[in-house]
């Protein structure tokens, strides 16, 4: 198979010949915050040899760096801009709507702003969902609620009906903010834009509660789930102390990789066994979960389990056939499987088996944004702003190396961001559970 080739080089409509609204600095030194110029970029790996950079621009690893630019692509008074979020829901949604929506508003002066609702399908006329038109007031205490505004949905990412509605509305920049499916279809809605010969720009927030998207260090909400699995961790402990052989185990998202529940082990030091997709686990056997488990009852009268939702997935003899709307391989509760296991196991060697299950996944789904997720939203959604007035497309914004830059889509999506095995953050998951290295077997 050929070598995966990296190209970080951002896809444009064409010249920026419009001067910015604003008036940064392009000088250093002079106490005005400056514009972020086109030259600036940012290493894909931080351990690049830095004596090889020069002058020349290398797309193979540098991605450049997000910020408003001098010169723009579009005439602010030009513009048309959507907004739509797809896909289930996630911290942070109305947080990134309404920093787009200040942004365009107040930065660039624009104030034909739509809200596209329930996802792609409110392209479809179909569907009859009339777009709401955003402004500073609409959008003012929508950081204060969990959800999106403008709902959302999966599937329906159909190009030409899609950029057919972008058309009828004269709309010229679109703001797409959904996962690694929303975001594959924000690429193929740019590639049917260019086929057409039209100068549309899209620009996607990618949004995964799972934080699997490459190239982007953090998604957001991911550190409000974690915040909210370690209060349900925190419960599940508290149940299980108070009865004789007493076990808490609790789900959290994370289908095919196992960040949450890594990070929720390291933000407490109650989790005793933390299950994730990429390290593959037995029941049976010497080194398998239920011996394990029984020894560490037998030490210390409870345990907790953390399991992530993706994880044991070979385990369950019936597990889910076929795709979800937004092409997600179906999965079976693992959470509900486990449960059900230890029971029989424990009970069988004449032990009590006091199990706690909890499965807080909607509950996290549906909660406000925290304030550091607050925070990065608002950034995100007024860099994702300024991105798409330069005319750039095919792109997300994401973090990278603490900075925020541009991402191509092909480069965000060609696989799924997870946990090394052999790496430092599984390493620590390790010495913070002191669970076996390997229960496989």
């Amino acid at each position: 198979m050929a070598e995966f080739k990296y190209n970080f080089q951002i896809p444009t409509l064409g010249p920026c010949k419009v001067h910015s609204p604003k008036p940064y600095s392009t000088k250093y030194g002079d106490a005005i915050a400056n514009y972020t110029r086109n030259d600036q970029y940012i290493l894909r790996s931080n351990t690049t040899d830095a004596s090889t950079v020069g002058p020349d621009y290398d797309p193979a690893w540098m991605l450049e760096e997000a910020g408003p630019r001098e010169k723009i692509y579009f005439a602010p008074n030009h513009v048309h801009a959507a907004i739509v979020t797809c896909g289930g829901l996630c911290p942070g949604l109305n947080d990134v709507i309404r920093a787009i929506t200040r942004t365009l508003w107040y930065f660039y002066g624009i104030e034909r702003i739509s809200g596209i609702r329930y996802g792609y399908r409110g392209f479809r006329s179909d569907f009859n969902f009339t777009p709401i038109q955003l402004n500073p007031d609409i959008v003012d205490d929508i950081h204060n609620l969990g959800g999106s505004m403008l709902g959302s949905s999966r599937g329906y990412g159909d190009v030409e009906p899609i950029v057919d509605a972008l058309e009828r509305m004269n709309i010229n920049v679109l703001f797409t903010i959904g996962g690694d499916g929303t975001q594959k279809g924000s690429l193929e809605i740019s590639e049917e834009i260019a086929k057409r010969g039209l100068k549309i720009a899209c620009v996607g927030i990618p949004k995964t509660i799972d934080n699997d998207i490459m190239f982007v260090q953090k998604s957001f909400g991911f550190d409000t789930a974690v915040a909210k699995a370690v209060e349900a961790v925190g419960a599940a402990h508290v149940e299980a102390k108070s009865a004789p052989d007493g076990i808490g185990l609790v789900k959290v998202m994370g289908r095919d990789s196992g960040f949450i529940a890594a990070h929720t082990t390291l933000s407490t030091s109650d989790v005793n066994f933390c299950l994730i997709p990429e390290i593959p686990f037995s029941l049976e056997g010497e080194n398998g979960l239920l011996k394990s488990l029984e020894r560490r009852l037998d030490k210390r009268k409870h345990a907790v389990i953390l399991v992530a939702e993706g994880a044991g997935q070979e385990l369950l003899k019936s597990g889910k056939d076929g795709e979800d709307d937004s092409g997600n391989k179906s999965y079976g509760n693992i959470g509900l499987y486990l449960k059900d296991a230890i029971q029989k196991y424990l009970t069988g060697k004449g032990r009590e088996a006091n199990i706690k299950y909890i499965d807080p996944s909607y509950i996290i789904r549906a909660t406000p944004a925290n304030p550091v997720d607050s925070h990065y939203c608002a950034r995100l959604g007024a860099n994702a702003v300024h991105t798409a007035m330069t005319g750039r497309t095919g792109c997300i914004i994401g973090q990278w190396s603490n900075s925020l830059v541009h991402v191509p889509i092909q480069m965000a999506t060609f696989k799924r961001k997870q946990v090394n095995n052999e790496g430092r953050l599984w390493r620590d998951v390790l010495e913070s559970t002191r669970q076996p290295i390997s229960m496989v077997g």
